[in-house]
């Protein structure tokens, strides 16, 4: 059955072949702009977040989506899930969600790919049950506006079917070091990693000619492969702070973290004891999960009619 929001063939056809699609319309610019003003002070507030963390935290703004109201709303919203189903059919998890902020002179972020999600961890954060898929599908909504001047999204469309990284490789978290790399006359890093030191072949460098910048309004989401090449622009501005928010989706027969209880990323630990999977569409005949149906302030996941 069709659904009301979802891909059509031809915008189908568009993301198996580019890896990406959008930007799409959810929230006008005047209603995100008044949600960000109400968001904010609930950001720093962690006494429901599930990892216990503080706010300066790289990994401050991992799952929000577990404590927030308006994330847990976010990550089931019909307009992004009927594109979801598309792609990746009936039965799906929101398995992360991260923050991104970007604030002004902050670097760019380096050109990465990402597919069983240990390139910080080292180990498998995801595993599909063939060798033959990976990666998430991330859907990226700009709370505000995203733009080449303030660290918008750049992807290269095409890559997403070859890994052009080995996420076993090992890299060493050098934040004093790396944020001050410039490459190619960019400042940019990867949140204290050199993702170079995952390259396959160490003469490789992404063809940014090919390079598609995302300008987004405030309020608007992109739909992308974590395995497609992607980075960001420094933020130049002077006073202008660029956030994002993803949510990333995989279908229910994919195991998340794999035999362990913790996640040890950009030199923090933190514990699982309150994480959980949530049911955004379908049903979970794997069981492979911890599913949980409400956030930490017990607002009950639900999808929109």
């Amino acid at each position: 059955m069709d659904k009301k929001y979802g891909l059509s063939e031809d915008e189908l056809a568009a993301f198996r072949k580019n890896g990406y699609i959008g930007p799409f319309d959810l929230y006008s610019p005047e209603e995100i702009g008044e949600t960000y003003k109400k968001l904010r002070p609930q950001m720093f507030d962690r006494e429901f977040a599930v990892y216990d963390l503080d706010h300066t935290s790289l990994l401050a703004g991992y799952d929000r989506h577990l404590d927030i109201d308006f994330f847990s709303q976010h990550i089931m919203q019909r307009r992004i899930l009927d594109k979801l189903e598309s792609i990746l059919g009936p039965d799906i998890l929101c398995w992360r969600s991260e923050l991104f902020p970007k604030y002004p002179g902050d670097e760019g972020t380096d050109w990465h790919q990402a597919d069983t999600f240990a390139h910080a961890s080292g180990a498998p954060q995801i595993e599909w049950p063939s060798s033959e898929f990976g990666g998430a599908v991330t859907v990226w909504t700009a709370v505000t506006e995203a733009n080449e001047e303030n660290g918008c999204l750049r992807f290269i469309p095409g890559t997403q079917e070859e890994m052009f990284y080995d996420e076993s490789k090992e890299m060493a978290y050098k934040p004093e070091e790396v944020n001050k790399l410039e490459k190619d006359g960019i400042k940019r890093g990867f949140f204290g990693y050199d993702y170079r030191n995952l390259q396959k072949d160490p003469s490789f460098v992404p063809d940014e000619s090919a390079a598609a910048s995302i300008t987004m309004k405030a309020g608007q989401f992109v739909i992308f492969w974590s395995t497609l090449m992607h980075s960001s622009f420094p933020n130049t501005t002077t006073n202008k702070t660029r956030l994002g928010f993803t949510a990333r989706y995989v279908p229910t027969c994919v195991k998340v973290y794999p035999d362990t209880d913790t996640v040890d990323e950009y030199g923090t630990v933190l514990s699982l004891e309150k994480y959980g999977t949530v049911l955004v569409s379908g049903e979970d005949d794997y069981q492979h999960n911890k599913i949980l149906n409400s956030n930490t302030r017990g607002y009950v996941f639900a999808s929109e009619d």
